[in-house]
């Protein structure tokens, strides 16, 4: 692996998300509560090309929409939501329903409108941006929603994950009761994400510094394998959108590991780089 190219920023880095509309831009989102967008292909005085300043605390994701292409989401700790357009001069929608630290969202997989987020309120709240506010509110945990990701098979199920350290699956059409709960983590859970090639396979990461792959056609039978290779919080993760089965995963030990989680061995070492 081979750093391509690289941006200096005031402060820290908390995500950041590829363009769906230009394979050259990626958008930042920042501590300072500022978004960034940057330019692989622009002079180095020329970036960042972009610079959205309306949330007023630390930008906690940013979500790029794989179906509308041209807007993404971010979430923040100013308990705000905001929408833009790389050509919009300011956000082109702004939810404030949340009473607390907005943590993640995600996009629906059929409807280009509708997107999931998770707050430390505890709560999940389905956003329609043809509608003024929240078309479902949902209280997934009795704690702090920290991650939530929705099927891209079954726009009915999505996953979150929570302080309390489970993650659960949820049928939209009748949320009242999880639609399985999978053993839990040792500390909170950090992140959840569907497989974009199976629809029943869910990764996880956790702040007890493990990745782990479970089979949610089964939430009771265990993960189908856990690696504890971070010795640090494991608080990122991705599926590779183009070879199937290949995951990475970032952790506060300043590593990347990128692994095949399906076709390799189970006990595989993952190839590992000091970001």
């Amino acid at each position: 692996m081979q750093e391509i190219a690289a941006f200096d920023t005031l402060d820290g880095l908390y995500d950041c998300a590829w363009s769906e509309a230009n394979e050259h831009v990626v958008v930042s989102a920042s501590g300072d509560g500022s978004v960034r967008a940057y330019d692989l292909t622009a002079p180095p005085p020329a970036n960042p090309v972009r610079l959205f300043a309306e949330h007023t605390h630390e930008v906690h994701s940013v979500n790029w929409s794989p179906l509308r292409r041209d807007c993404f989401v971010t979430t923040s700790w100013d308990d705000s939501v905001k929408v833009w357009a790389m050509e919009a001069p300011h956000s082109i929608r702004t939810f404030q329903e949340h009473s607390y630290c907005v943590y993640s969202s995600a996009w629906c997989p059929t409807d280009p409108e509708v997107f999931v987020t998770a707050s430390g309120d505890c709560t999940c709240k389905i956003f329609d941006m043809r509608k003024p506010t929240s078309s479902m509110t949902l209280r997934p945990h009795d704690f702090e929603v920290l991650c939530v990701d929705w099927n891209k098979y079954d726009d009915h199920v999505i996953a979150t994950g929570s302080v309390d350290k489970s993650v659960r699956l949820w049928d939209l059409r009748q949320p009242r009761l999880p639609l399985g709960i999978l053993p839990p983590h040792e500390y909170a859970v950090r992140k959840v994400l569907f497989s974009p090639f199976q629809p029943g396979l869910l990764a996880s990461c956790s702040y007890d510094m493990t990745v782990a792959l479970w089979d949610t056609t089964r939430p009771a039978a265990g993960p189908l394998q856990r690696w504890g290779h971070h010795t640090e919080f494991a608080v990122g993760l991705d599926w590779s959108s183009l070879a199937e089965g290949v995951l990475a995963s970032t952790g506060w030990d300043g590593m990347t590991y990128v692994w095949d989680a399906v076709g390799g061995n189970p006990g595989q070492t993952p190839r590992r780089w000091a970001m």
